[in-house]
């Protein structure tokens, strides 16, 4: 097998360099393990990370996030606030295994790591803090490995608590998740003393001393033999259940070889019929060696799992002897180096000095450096195979999300779905000379982090910046100040109005002006109603006793950008305006639909019928006629019972039974309409429809009424009737805005 062997520099945190000579293998694809670790905020993600990494070897003193010097959360934002913000990509060689580890930000503002890490590999461990048990973030995560079919590893660590119970913890998992949750692990005792566990897929026990890392393995003790057994069938049982040969081995002999039951599991595990669980004490380096034999021996391998398909629908195979396809999906920006780019070999093999062609952006691109990640350290390598994880740097135009190919590939990849953004702030340069400082820096972070999204909105005449929550925001802000030296201002974001029409009604206008020469003349004479799909075409209507009769000479629906549709009618006979003037007048209505007579906000569903008019044989021009029918729309429309819509919008809360009733109270005092609640996987769905006004701060309020215990996704339903003391407050506003312009 190829490997190669080098003298590397590799970076420390404190901007020292430790020399390591190092040896790394070209693992191959059937020796690969792609890993998503993923837990609540405080469940140890970064804790256990360092136990990986320093007992695989890689680094050689475990850091603490106290210290600030930890291989996860190496980013300044996460030192200063204390807490993950971007994922990390890390791997650990053990039994000739390769693991590739992706250790994801924990709180729910940040689920757009998680969900692009449980993407791009192929098992999940689900961290539980052993004083909590099961939260919100691992309600949440777990919720998106339902979706995407990922195997799952419930792994509680922080056994050491005084406030863990292990059994407690066991009962809630199988009570949210059912019998598909089987222990392999579980402590002699927890708290402060925890030092021993058993192991009843080995049937063994494990101690350690003071300082963890190398267990004593002995046999299981006396009064621990029943339990253990107990526990062994129970599993031994639903390892069998995942294949039939197994299944009757198991009935004939009520046991499986060690190699069989991690056979089972595996199969299990791939088909999501079994959820194991597993014990650490990550910050004492306890269970963590075993947790990696098991990761390295039962964990199903890159080419045994489900297999991506590219945008064409065809089945990516992940063989290192077709042809090369890298998936870039992660960019780090780090200080003295630029973007960092993180891809998955989706097929094939590349070197260092590879050509490849970006399949999204049409530009050609050299690999010219390839590297294995550690946090903030690279290792250098030569060559990565299909299923790999790896990063490089210094590539031309490349973007998150972009596929890179060699000659023979054909393959694009648009396999990540991100949640809808929850929380949207405006944002504007406090210093306006930097606004396109700003939006470069903005459109930057927004490659690191999917979830931040930018938008120019024409209009609400703001930028907007959309994200998961006001923490994940201000980590951007902070960002923006410290590092990128901007100072920004956050506003609150205008609300997307729509006006309508709720009766017919109809206007004339004549537009003329003379200054010499040649003038302007043009006069319209127009009836406006509400639109709905399906309507039939316009007969006859009677305003004030007297009666228009309607013959259709010509009609236009218009699509609208912003939601709707404008239905435009030429009814004119007799010549009395030429048809060439027709699109002047059209094109005066959508002026007007475009900055709606109540509010400024843009109209919709209003058919439009022109019916008469005068033009002059001298002066009528387009001109004219577009300032002619602007005004007469306007009129019409402020006779026709004009009134607000507001966007509303479906929101699901996942909250805990005993603060339902205290978001039920809230959510109702935000105009919410309850539609219904459930129960699911041990939290309480609740279901409303919300106007997105009310919805300003809800991430916020919402994490202050739980506890942070409720997470809620929501989503654009509609566009519904403003309360009528609403839209006379709207349009109070409006116009003392309009009188102060």
């Amino acid at each position: 097998m190829a490997s190669s062997m080098f003298f590397y520099k590799l970076p420390s945190l404190k901007n020292k360099t430790l020399k390591i000579y190092y040896i790394m293998r070209i693992y191959q694809t059937n020796e690969i393990k792609n890993i998503a670790l993923l837990g609540n905020d405080g469940s140890g993600k970064t804790t256990l990370t360092e136990a990986l990494l320093y007992e695989s070897g890689l680094i050689k003193r475990r850091g603490r996030i106290t210290a600030k010097n930890t291989v996860s959360d190496y980013f300044p934002v996460e030192q200063e606030y204390g807490y993950s913000v971007f994922s990390s990509v890390f791997h650990v060689e053990w039994n000739q295994k390769k693991l590739n580890i992706i250790d994801c930000p924990g709180a729910d503002d940040f689920i757009g790591s998680a969900i692009t890490a449980l993407n791009v590999t192929d098992t999940a461990i689900l961290l539980l803090n052993g004083q909590y048990g099961p939260e919100v973030g691992t309600q949440n995560h777990f919720r998106y490995t339902e979706k995407l079919g990922k195997p799952v590893i419930f792994l509680v660590n922080q056994l050491d608590d005084e406030k863990c119970d292990y059994d407690m913890i066991l009962d809630q998992l199988i009570s949210i998740y059912g019998n598909k949750v089987v222990p392999v692990q579980y402590p002699i005792e927890t708290g402060p003393s925890f030092n021993s566990l058993i192991d009843v897929l080995l049937m063994k026990k494990y101690s350690w001393g003071p300082d963890g890392g190398e267990p004593t393995i002995e046999e299981i003790p006396e009064d621990q033999k029943e339990k253990a057994m107990m526990m062994h069938k129970a599993l031994v049982e639903a390892a069998a259940e995942n294949d039939e040969s197994l299944m009757e081995k198991f009935f004939e002999s009520e046991s499986l070889t060690e190699d069989e039951m991690r056979e089972g599991i595996r199969k299990g595990l791939a088909a999501r019929s079994m959820f194991p669980v597993f014990c650490v004490c990550a910050g004492k380096d306890m269970g963590v060696r075993r947790l990696m034999e098991f990761l390295g021996n039962v964990v199903p391998f890159v080419n045994e799992m489900p297999k991506v398909h590219n945008t064409r629908g065809v089945e990516v195979v992940p063989d290192s002897e077709g042809p090369t396809s890298l998936y870039f999906f992660k960019t780090a920006v780090e200080p003295h180096i630029g973007e960092v780019q993180y891809f998955k070999v989706m097929s094939g093999k590349v070197h260092e000095g590879d050509d490849l062609t970006n399949a999204d952006r049409g530009s050609k691109e050299r690999m010219s450096q390839l590297f294995v990640c550690a946090g903030p350290n690279r290792i250098k390598v030569e060559e990565l195979v299909a299923g790999d994880i790896g990063c490089t740097v210094k590539l031309k135009d490349v973007k998150t999300g972009n596929t890179l190919n060699a000659k023979d590939a054909e393959n694009r990849f648009n396999f990540i779905k991100y949640p809808n953004p929850k929380y949207t702030r405006a944002v504007r340069a406090q210093n306006e000379a930097e606004t396109e400082k700003m939006m470069n820096a903005l459109w930057r972070m927004h490659e690191e982090d999917p979830t931040w999204m930018v938008e120019q909105s024409k209009e609400l005449r703001q930028i907007l910046l959309h994200g998961q929550g006001e923490f994940h925001l201000r980590t951007l802000k902070w960002r923006m100040e410290n590092i990128d030296k901007i100072n920004i201002v956050f506003d609150e974001p205008r609300i997307p109005y729509r006006e309508t029409i709720t009766k017919a009604a109809r206007a004339d206008y004549r537009h003329k002006k003379q200054s010499g020469g040649a003038g302007q003349f043009g006069e319209v004479h127009l009836i406006v109603e509400p639109y709905y799909e399906g309507m039939p075409d316009p007969d006859v209507y009677k305003f004030d006793g007297q009666e228009y009769r309607i013959n259709i000479k010509g009609k236009e629906e218009v699509s609208l950008e912003w939601g709707g549709k404008l239905v435009f009618i030429n009814s004119v006979v007799g010549g009395a305006i030429d048809a060439r003037f027709m699109p002047a007048i059209l094109k005066g209505v959508m002026q007007r639909m475009e900055q709606g007579p109540l509010t400024g906000s843009y109209a919709r569903d209003v058919r439009v019928i022109v019916y008469d008019g005068k033009m002059h044989p001298v002066d009528s021009n387009e001109l004219s006629f577009m300032l002619a029918g602007r005004n007469a729309f306007s009129q019409a429309f402020k006779n026709a019972a004009p009134k607000l819509l507001e966007p509303i919008y479906d929101v699901e809360v996942f909250v805990p039974s005993d603060k339902m009733g205290d978001v039920m109270s809230d959510l109702q005092g935000r105009r919410g309409m309850i539609l219904g609640m459930s129960s699911e996987n041990g939290y309480e769905k609740l279901v409303a429809k919300v106007p997105l006004k009310e919805m300003s701060n809800y991430s916020t309020s919402l994490s202050s009424l739980t506890g942070g215990r409720a997470s809620f996704i929501m989503k654009y339903a509609s566009y519904e009737l403003v309360p009528a003391d609403v839209q006379a407050q709207l349009m109070k506003q409006f116009e003392a805005t309009e009188g102060a312009e």
